[in-house]
């Protein structure tokens, strides 16, 4: 794989790490500037409508502007809003900052992911994209503990500062490494809208959607989980995390790999396996080492899908896949927030702690649905076309060729 996917990787490692910092330097947040830890929270949340407003909107801008310049300024962007940050002397100035690096993280992840995709041939294109996505589960592992280590021990501005050196890292390996991308011939945001005509990119951004609420139901509400309903104590819940962490990884990696032989089915199988955990959860939960390896094979089946859910926007996007692709993101995000909303009510009801799992199971079989009603589709165009049945990633438009 050439080394230019690495540097993806790396940088989206650092974005990631932002993101999900936050959550543990909350107290030192609260305590920096007089706030309360639910209003030091809003920074999370903004983050969230930042990422899902801001992809698709800098790509819409930034249509018929070559690829590699764009990742380029929105590393600029980002590294901005790091600093002012790292610097920030009031709350409001924080906020500020945590806007402007969202808008670019969102926009680099989907931008990126096509840049990714155009570095290798057809073929390999979801373990290009697993690559670069294995920053982000790499963030989920160390980034966010460490995040929450520099924070305690050297103050919250640490924490930013360390990203922001990840990301200039990063920004000059994007500037070296990246082969030049060329503006597209008829680039357009009319170009690119074009693909919102297509119904399968609806449903590929469905189940996007509709998966990730599923995860998240279940993953925000997870620590208390283990710890009133299995029994673990407190301190060991980063150590269960990190074990969920490094299933990600597994679960990203193996994705783009079975994605590349047949990316429907890789998709298939993952919703069957992530509503499979959270079923399982029902009966493990009451078990320790039952949870232990629950906990870790969910890792591994929420991640499974990934690779496979950004392949099939682009692929089926075609020749106009930006936007599509960060759109995709956008979908990944709001997904994010309705699955534990939803499952806040659940808990909120009175139904407890393994209510998100029932929550979760039920958006992982509305994803099935429209992963095979995409399917389906699929098969009625090739038996009108009279073609036989591809595994969609080796036959990704050549168009996407770039």
């Amino acid at each position: 794989m050439p080394i230019a996917l690495f540097v993806l990787g790396l940088t989206i490692f650092g974005l990631g790490t932002t993101e999900f910092m936050i959550a543990g330097l909350l107290p030192e947040l609260a305590d920096a500037f007089d706030v309360t830890v639910p209003q030091a929270g809003h920074l999370i949340s903004l983050f969230a409508v930042g990422v899902t407003v801001g992809a698709p909107l800098i790509t819409v801008l930034a249509s018929r502007v070559p690829r590699k310049a764009t990742l380029i300024t929105l590393l600029v962007i980002f590294l901005a809003g790091e600093l002012v940050a790292a610097t920030a002397q009031s709350y409001g100035v924080l906020m500020a900052a945590r806007l402007i690096t969202a808008v670019a993280h969102g926009s680099f992840f989907g931008i990126g992911a096509v840049v990714a995709a155009s570095l290798v041939e057809p073929a390999k294109r979801a373990r290009a994209i697993s690559i670069m996505f294995g920053g982000l589960t790499i963030a989920t592992i160390a980034g966010a503990p460490l995040g929450a280590f520099l924070g305690q021990h050297f103050g919250w501005r640490a924490p930013f500062w360390a990203v922001f050196a990840i990301g200039a890292v990063g920004l000059v390996g994007v500037i070296s490494l990246i082969p030049h991308q060329p503006r597209e011939e008829g680039a357009s945001l009319r170009g690119e809208l074009t693909a919102f005509r297509r119904v399968n990119v609806w449903l590929a951004l469905a189940t996007t959607l509709l998966s990730q609420a599923s995860l998240y139901a279940a993953y925000t509400y997870v620590t208390p989980l283990l710890t009133d309903i299995t029994g673990f104590r407190e301190s060991a819940v980063p150590l269960l995390l990190t074990l969920f962490g490094v299933g990600t990884f597994c679960g990203s990696w193996l994705g783009g790999k079975f994605a590349d032989r047949n990316l429907m089915r890789t998709l298939w199988i993952g919703m069957i396996l992530l509503g499979g955990m959270l079923l399982l959860f029902q009966v493990t939960a009451h078990n320790k080492a039952a949870m232990v390896v629950t906990l870790a094979a969910f890792g591994v089946a929420s991640f499974l899908i990934n690779p496979g859910l950004q392949t099939r926007v682009m692929n089926e996007a075609g020749d106009a896949p930006s936007l599509a692709s960060a759109g995709n993101i956008s979908a990944f995000n709001i997904g994010n927030a309705v699955g534990p909303w939803t499952a806040g009510l659940a808990i909120s009801g009175g139904h407890g702690y393994l209510s998100p799992a029932w929550v979760g199971t039920a958006f992982a079989a509305a994803a099935l649905i429209t992963a095979l009603a995409s399917t389906a589709r699929d098969a009625s165009a090739r038996r009108t076309a009279g073609a036989p049945a591809p595994a969609e990633a080796v036959t990704a438009p050549a168009a996407a060729q770039r």
